[in-house]
């Protein structure tokens, strides 16, 4: 397979896709009891990777080595075992509004409905809310709802990796991919330094005319009224512990106005912390149009170079699509000069995860003729293969995780874009 080679395939079938239309996604196993988790020799396969969907139990909303957290009909569950049994659960009523969750590395479990933020320290013998501070101290507390049936996705991530190892001990890091479904919501980025116990604003973007409730009024503005830079949303936070420095992009248009100013959405951001002084300082790097590869997500760091994936889609600007995945120096990160394109996949893609020289990725369903299209290369892009998974019917693979203890990748199967559908596990073959 050469290099930048597309491979339109259809995966081989195995007695596993005849069960996938049998899939419950919602149904339960009680906890305790095992569930039927096939091993690879009994998945699907391509000719790179194996794949299925989460067993039926509850919906697996995050792992970390051989944890998982999961909900379903007003529970949450953890799973010692990669989500073959389910031993510690509590009820938890709002569960269907579950909109994120991380597990730490101390075991402690932070997971959030769409306004409320909460956390287990005790694998999930009791659960506390934990309610943001603003930079000053104060609480940050969800805004006055016009409409209470749509609260906004405080807490919701596009991206699927949050956790990292900074100056010797971990940050959690997170912005908000918001403003699609659930109503208008300010955005913002978030992070801890003490395992989940505190949760704080890392950087708050100003107030977007666009994303703001219907029948509102001035007090009812969203955002931070003394920051210019808008977006509609956040698309990925990732860290580069060759610089010690975080960095943010965001979506996703291009708006005028009421004084003919352009607003424009997409940005690159760069931020360091002080853990001395509990301070950020942050830089915006690029503001762009959305026909740019700077429209993006997927940000990853290896050997210090920085990957990403652009899902350009605008109409401004010339044509075709400025996008595809690339790679470059952080440094050089706003010189396009030096930017190498490693592959293009033709159709808008911004999530990706590398790990262990695997990089995988997927397309946006809609802007895309694959159903569920999957694409990887197994050698940091030297080759590259497209895969289309189309017995999941029309699916967007986003928040793409860590492999689990199991070698098992966690992907996001959205309906048609954003709305929860499916979760499906990718294992790649050695090479």
């Amino acid at each position: 397979m050469s290099k930048q080679t597309n491979q339109n395939t259809t995966a081989s079938m195995t007695r596993r896709q005849l069960l996938i239309a049998s899939v419950a996604t919602g149904g339960m196993l009680l906890p305790g009891t095992a569930n039927t988790w096939a091993d690879e020799t009994d998945s699907l396969s391509t000719d790179h990777f194996w794949y299925r969907l989460a067993p039926d139990g509850p919906y697996i909303d995050s792992q970390r080595d051989n944890k998982a957290f999961g909900f379903g009909l007003d529970k949450v569950y953890l799973s010692h075992d990669n989500g073959q049994t389910w031993p510690h659960h509590a009820d938890f009523p709002n569960a269907k509004n579950i909109t994120f969750s991380c597990i730490l590395k101390n075991g402690n479990i932070l997971f959030a409905t769409r306004t409320r933020l909460y956390l287990s320290t005790d694998n999930l013998g009791s659960f506390k809310q934990v309610i943001v501070k603003n930079t000053d101290g104060s609480d940050y507390l969800p805004h006055r709802q016009l409409d209470p049936e749509k609260p906004g996705w405080y807490f919701h991530p596009l991206d699927g990796v949050h956790t990292w190892e900074v100056n010797g001990s971990e940050m959690l890091v997170w912005g908000n991919y918001c403003n699609v479904l659930g109503g208008a919501v300010p955005v913002n980025i978030y992070y801890s330094t003490d395992q989940g116990q505190t949760v704080k604003i890392a950087y708050s973007f100003g107030q977007n005319p666009e994303f703001q409730q219907p029948g509102g009024t001035p007090r009812d503005l969203l955002g931070n009224p003394n920051n210019p830079v808008v977006c509609r949303h956040i698309h990925c936070v990732a860290f580069n512990s060759a610089e010690n420095a975080f960095y943010a992009c965001t979506g996703d248009h291009d708006r005028t106005a009421a004084d003919g100013s352009n607003k424009q959405e997409c940005h690159w951001l760069r931020g360091t912390y002080d853990a001395a002084d509990d301070s950020w300082d942050w830089t915006v790097l690029v503001s762009v149009n959305s026909n740019s590869r700077f429209k993006s997500g997927g940000i990853n760091f290896v050997d210090g170079k920085l990957y990403w994936a652009s899902d350009a889609n605008g109409k401004n600007g010339e044509m075709p699509h400025d996008r595809g995945i690339f790679r470059c120096e952080p440094a050089d990160l706003t010189d396009q000069t030096k930017h190498e394109l490693l592959f293009n996949p033709l159709f808008e893609s911004a999530n990706m995860i590398i790990e262990d020289g695997v990089i995988l990725s997927a397309h946006y369903a809609p802007a895309s003729p694959y159903a569920t299209g999957i694409i990887f290369s197994p050698d940091m892009g030297e080759t590259w293969a497209q895969y289309d998974l189309k017995e999941f019917g029309q699916r967007s693979g986003i928040r793409f995780q860590k492999k689990n203890s199991d070698g098992w990748f966690r992907v996001d199967l959205r309906k048609g874009w954003i709305e929860r559908g499916e979760v499906l596990f990718i294992k790649p073959k050695s090479s």
